[in-house]
């Protein structure tokens, strides 16, 4: 078994408005935070042979307004 991490974050220039009320609210209490996002980790384990990048696109990720990365370990 392999272990699999994918990070999936809104397509850059989309409207996250999860991100932008974190964003908002850290400014308020003082931090200075420019560009925030919020996206979502998944980490699982999955068979040698299994094809993740495959698997992730076509039943994990909206293509239409998400990107992800892939880590294997």
């Amino acid at each position: 078994m392999k272990k699999i991490r994918v990070l999936i974050r809104p397509r850059e220039g989309l409207l996250d408005p999860q991100g932008r009320a974190v964003e908002e609210l850290l400014r308020d209490r003082g931090f200075r935070v420019k560009g925030l996002r919020v996206g979502k980790l998944l980490e699982f384990e999955v068979e040698e042979d299994t094809d993740v990048r495959e698997m992730v696109e076509k039943y994990v990720v909206n293509p239409l307004i998400e990107e992800f990365e892939i880590e294997e370990s």
